[in-house]
This record gives C-alpha cells, sequence and structure tokens, in this order.
C-alpha cells in the first residue's frame, strides 16, 4: 500500500496480511460473537479496539514526527489497521466463546461444583480466570493472585460468589487456558 501527503513524501507499506480465524466451537445460547466486517464467529472487539487504538496512536505520532499533521493522520488511520488485526489476534489466544462452551459443560463436574451455586452464578468468576490469564500471560497464577481478587471485588459482575468460591473457579479457568494457550 503506498499513501503520498500534500508535502510530495510518499510511504509504502509491505507484508501487511489479513488471516481469518475460525473459532472451534460454538456458543449453545446461539450467540457466535461474529466479527461485524467479516461474518467470522469468535470475534473479540475488546481486543480489537485495544490494539486499534494503541496501534494507531503509535503510527500517528511515528508519522506525524516525520511528516507534521496530515502524516499524523495518515498514520493514525494506517496504524489503527495494523494495531486492530494485531488486537484480534491477541483475543484469539483465548477464545471466550471457547472456554464460557467448555466451563457450561463441565462445571457440573468440577470439585468445587455445589447444588446451590447454578452455572450463572459461577460463569463470572470462570471468565475473571481466563480473561485474567490473558492480561497476565507471563505470569503464574499465585503471583498475581492478590491482584486477582482484588478486581474481582471491584468489579461489578453477576454474581453472588465471593472471592473465597470464585477463586477455584478462576483458577481452574486460569489453568485451562494456560494449557490451550499456544507456546
Amino acid at each position: 500500500m503506498t499513501i503520498a501527503s500534500s508535502q510530495n513524501r510518499t510511504w509504502t507499506f509491505e507484508n501487511i496480511s489479513l488471516r481469518k480465524h475460525t473459532m472451534a466451537t460454538q456458543k449453545k445460547s446461539g450467540d457466535l460473537n461474529r466479527d461485524p466486517i467479516t461474518g467470522t464467529p469468535g470475534a473479540h472487539p475488546v481486543a480489537t479496539g485495544v490494539g486499534t487504538a494503541v496501534g494507531g496512536a503509535a503510527a500517528g505520532l511515528a508519522a506525524g514526527a516525520a511528516a507534521g499533521p496530515i502524516g499524523a493522520a495518515v498514520g493514525a488511520v494506517i496504524g489503527g489497521v495494523a494495531g486492530g488485526l494485531a488486537g484480534s489476534a491477541v483475543g484469539e489466544e483465548i477464545d471466550p466463546t471457547v472456554e464460557e462452551a467448555y466451563w457450561r459443560d463441565n462445571y457440573s463436574n468440577r470439585p468445587y461444583y455445589s447444588d446451590d451455586l447454578a452455572y450463572d452464578d459461577i460463569s463470572p468468576a470462570y471468565r475473571h480466570g481466563w480473561e485474567s490469564r490473558s492480561r497476565y500471560a507471563d505470569s503464574n497464577f499465585d503471583d498475581v493472585e492478590t491482584s486477582l481478587k482484588q478486581s474481582w471485588e471491584e468489579t461489578e459482575h453477576d454474581s453472588r460468589v465471593g472471592w473465597e468460591k470464585a477463586r477455584l473457579a478462576a483458577r481452574d479457568a486460569w489453568d485451562h487456558a494456560s494449557s490451550r494457550k499456544p507456546r
């Protein structure tokens, strides 16, 4: 892709590729979390958005330093696209659609299962575990547990479960996501 500016500068961007990701399973609820552009199931809009913002800002600053305000605008657009693709790739490492389906099917077989605690009550703890695993990619659970507990207690979620019960499910989801994560 080549872009020319009003200052007679030309930028060429090579090796930009798009990959199509296909998820392995679907949510039972019918929500496939489809990508709004490609329709591919398993989209990760938060990861894509974060990647877009970070990539756009970085590219915009770099281009702005070299080419002034017009370069910054062009850099932000190109950086946003590249950052969005990178953010989506990060989000694909741990697929929330696959994780949710796995835990919905397996909660009743876990040692902490309780007849008086429905899956919908414990599911935010599972989500906290796999999302935290993605956020703390190079850490182990024990090293970040204090932070996980704090974020669990500070976050509003649809769960009546305190950290002591949530911890078991969060740890389980963390470990499961770790075993599925490419090395």
